[in-house]
Parts: structure tokens; sequence; C-alpha cells
């Protein structure tokens, strides 16, 4: 079991605005227990930096080390998520 509880926030939603799938500004997700419910392209894209933070890793390139940013590849209406985590205490 991870040491991490791992949650998505949807942050922006960039240029047309909305979502085909209705993912809004504001919705938030856990870290196993909601992927059912994220848009499978934007799992697919954002799901190797879930499992970085997932396992207490980063990139050189993250500016915080604890939370980053990341959006789907719908190029006409990019969303961005903010993939954080914190540690759970034992």
């Amino acid at each position: 079991m991870s040491p991490y509880k791992i949650e998505l926030e949807i942050i922006k939603i960039l240029e047309a605005g909305d979502c085909p799938i209705g993912h809004k500004v504001g919705d938030k997700f856990s870290y196993p227990e909601d992927l059912n419910k994220l848009c499978p392209a934007a799992l697919n894209s954002i799901y190797p930096y879930i499992r970085i933070m997932d396992s207490g890793g980063s990139y050189p390139w993250f500016e915080e080390p604890n939370s980053q940013s990341f959006c789907c590849p719908d190029y006409k209406r990019p969303v961005v998520f903010r993939i954080s985590r914190t540690e759970i205490e034992s």
C-alpha cells in the first residue's frame, strides 16, 4: 500500500472551455478509487505521472515536489488536472 494519498482536481479547461464528457473545473478524484470516473484519454495521458507521484518520485521539472499540473490530449479543450500527494500518517 502506498504511503501517499493521491488526489486529482480539475483546475482549468482551456480553449473552448468545456469538456465533451462533462468534467468541470473543481471536480476532484481520488486515486485509485475514482479512476473509472475519469475520461479514458485523460487517464491514459496522466496515469504515468499519477504512478510517479504515488511511488514518491518526481521529475526535475516539477514546480513543487508534491503537486503538479498536467493536461489531457484534447487539442480543442485541454482539461488541466492538478495531481497532489499527501503523506498518510501511520
